[in-house]
């Protein structure tokens, strides 16, 4: 062969081997620049786990709640105003539901009235008391009366009785005729008489006494330990006086808290009972967020944590800085109205969710108020110090 035969095929030799050479560091290359992107990605992601996935829980599943004052009469009666409409802002106080108030001012006056006539009735036990207690000075001197006629009608019952005896002694000699025997007989029957009379006026006047003193003694329970305002009698009149008041002043019905009007269901000429809801107050300024969150991601969540969350009415560039201030006490399965009967046979482990109560800030609520029901977007900082 000759050398101009030789040089093409070692030069084609050459070429492929510096082919294969290329080849080889191409791959190897691209083998170092996938582990690289693969170690970058291994990093990103452990970066992420440990600086995000594994500080933050989240969750759509939240949304904005608040504790809606519902306004009910506290007496029944006929409406005869109505004052508010729904979506209207009311402060706490205002008036928003008139009732007829015929029943209850009559009601007033004639407690009023009551009042009056209790008041007068405890001054007659006053001044019934010193009627009686005269009474019994009287009495007690007609007994002291009686028991001197008493003594008075002894004495003369027993002259009367000596004289007839002696009278007698000397009626047998013939000293004393017998007219004068007769006249100390009578008269010895009529001091008896006289007696007996004087001693049946002294019972009477000591049960006439005793009858005075029973009647003052009655009298006083009525104002025995009290004065006319601390009587029972009065106590019990100005209560019902005060209560028929109260319910006079209920027949204006007022806004317990500020909010917005919701749900009102009252009209005019409607007759209500007492406790029948007529509409309800919103207090938005006071909402909070309700945020389901699942069990798995509760284990590092503590109350007092820091939240932000973002609402779908304002979009994510509006965030609301929020307090974790509680964990409910149950899953919401467990207090549905139909809760899950995890006794059968087919059962199905499914991951609960606990709602977790989220207070937002006032000063941010005010600027962005917020609608009960909203949708929002709760994230929870479990590392962050509380």
């Amino acid at each position: 062969m000759s050398t101009l035969e030789v040089q093409p095929a070692l030069l084609e030799a050459v070429n492929q081997q510096a082919e294969q050479h290329r080849n080889t560091t191409r791959r190897k290359r691209a083998f170092m620049g996938l582990a690289a992107v693969v170690a970058s990605g291994a990093l990103g992601y452990g970066a992420y786990a440990w600086l995000h996935a594994g500080r933050y829980v989240s969750t759509d599943n939240a949304y904005v709640a608040t504790e809606t004052a519902q306004v009910t009469p506290a007496i029944a009666g006929i409406v005869r105003e109505v004052r508010v409409t729904d979506t209207q802002a009311v402060r706490r106080g205002d008036v928003v539901v008139l009732l007829d108030d015929t029943d209850a001012t009559l009601a007033l006056e004639q407690a009023e009235a009551e009042l009056g006539r209790a008041l007068r009735r405890v001054r007659g036990y006053v001044a019934n008391d010193g009627s009686l207690a005269a009474q019994i000075a009287s009495r007690a001197a007609e007994q002291r009366r009686a028991e001197a006629q008493v003594q008075a009608a002894v004495a003369d019952f027993e002259r009367a009785q000596i004289d007839l005896a002696r009278r007698q002694a000397l009626a047998a000699s013939g000293s004393v005729s017998g007219d004068e025997l007769t006249k100390a007989r009578n008269a010895h029957d009529s001091a008896r008489a006289a007696l007996i009379a004087a001693q049946e006026q002294i019972t009477r006047a000591r049960a006439d006494h005793g009858a005075a003193v029973g009647s003052r003694n009655a009298n006083a329970v009525w104002i025995a330990g009290t004065s006319e305002d601390t009587n029972p009698e009065v106590a019990l009149a100005r209560a019902r006086r005060d209560q028929a008041r109260v319910n006079l002043e209920r027949t204006v019905v007022r806004a317990p808290v500020d909010g917005v009007v919701a749900r009102r269901t009252v009209q005019v000429g409607q007759q209500v009972q007492a406790g029948l809801s007529l509409l309800s107050v919103v207090p938005l300024h006071q909402a909070h967020v309700d945020a389901n969150f699942k069990e798995v991601q509760l284990e590092r969540v503590r109350i007092g944590q820091p939240v932000s969350v973002t609402s779908d009415l304002y979009g994510s560039h509006v965030t609301y800085r929020g307090t974790v201030a509680g964990l409910a006490g149950g899953t919401g399965a467990a207090f549905a109205t139909i809760p899950a009967q995890n006794a059968t046979g087919n059962w199905i482990k499914v991951v609960q969710r606990v709602p977790v109560r989220i207070e937002l800030n006032a000063d941010e609520l005010a600027a962005r108020p917020l609608q009960v029901g909203l949708s929002m977007t709760a994230t929870i900082d479990t590392r962050a110090a509380h």
